[in-house]
């Protein structure tokens, strides 16, 4: 197994993998992914394309049916994270960069290298998603003070809540606009105003938008002025903003430092696969070397787990 690995065989299927994977990689990123199939915009006339583009089809049809029904979760994760790629390109994609991992371990020599690196594929993929979400969210934190001025000036000026939420969907910036054009699209259809907005503030996962909510059903419910509690919600809303800030900024020294102690392993192994391969490999050939990349797995985890208790304050 190790003479084949290193052979030309081994090297030879490993750019073979690695182009496939970036050319079904570029052709999924590169087709627009909201496009009108050919039959509805041309009845009776064929389909057209490249003999690859059929092919980067064929594979998300093929993950589509086999995630029919199964993919909830991910459907979820990425109207979170913003993401309009559909759900069955996404997986082709990674599929594709977690071949391609593997290819570049085989292309190097070292299929161990491969392996890991397609392993961390998927769950480097996940993470991303989560970044995004979390950006996603804090913009619409963010954007919370403008939102309730603008919706307490269209109150006054005679709107009414759904037509205050639309002007909000066609004025405000991204993410809001997005949310809120959500809600009223819901609403037109039939649904609840309250069911939609509390179903924004899930999705958000936004304690301040959650307090809008409510302000709004009470106010539904029992009467008075929108306009002026929504003015009190956004003052509340602006003091908690700065005293967030406040910590972020004291916070902001011990992250930097939790960011730094957590890269160190990986740089430090990156520089010496670089500056002296054969002395680093040696992890990998033995079982010793395993069995410390395992402790060192282990030990990270709970450091990196005790990091984030430690600079994430609760208040």
């Amino acid at each position: 197994m190790g003479g084949f690995l290193a052979s030309g065989t081994a090297l030879a299927i490993g750019w073979a993998l690695l182009g496939i994977a970036g050319l079904t990689t570029v052709v999924l990123v590169t087709m627009p992914s909201n496009r009108l199939p050919l039959a509805r915009r041309r009845p009776g006339m064929a389909p057209q394309g490249s003999g690859l583009a059929r092919a980067a089809n064929a594979a998300t049809d093929t993950v589509d049916k086999f995630m029919r029904g199964r993919s909830g979760s991910l459907d979820s994760i990425l109207e979170e994270a913003g993401v309009t790629t559909p759900a069955k390109d996404l997986i082709v994609i990674v599929g594709a960069a977690t071949l391609a991992c593997f290819a570049f371990g085989l292309v190097l020599g070292q299929p161990a290298i491969g392996v890991l690196m397609a392993l961390m594929c998927p769950v480097v993929g996940r993470m991303l998603l989560s970044m995004l979400a979390d950006r996603r969210r804090k913009a619409f934190g963010g954007q919370l003070d403008e939102v309730l001025q603008m919706m307490a000036g269209s109150l006054r000026a005679g709107y009414s809540l759904p037509q205050a939420v639309s002007t909000i969907a066609q004025e405000a910036e991204k993410p809001v606009s997005v949310e809120f054009a959500r809600v009223t699209n819901e609403t037109r259809v039939g649904r609840s105003m309250m069911e939609a907005l509390n179903d924004v503030a899930t999705r958000m996962r936004n304690e301040d938008f959650y307090w809008i909510t409510q302000a709004i059903g009470i106010n539904r419910e029992v009467g008075g002025n929108l306009a002026d509690v929504l003015d009190n919600v956004s003052k509340t809303i602006r003091e908690r903003s700065a005293m967030k800030r406040q910590v972020a900024a004291l916070a902001a020294d011990g992250k930097l430092s939790a960011i730094i102690l957590m890269l160190l392993p990986f740089v430090v192994a990156l520089f010496l696969f670089f500056l002296n391969p054969t002395y680093i490999m040696k992890l990998f050939a033995e079982p010793l070397g395993w069995g410390m990349i395992a402790a060192g797995a282990i030990m990270l985890a709970i450091g990196g787990f005790w990091l984030s208790k430690v600079i994430n304050l609760k208040y």
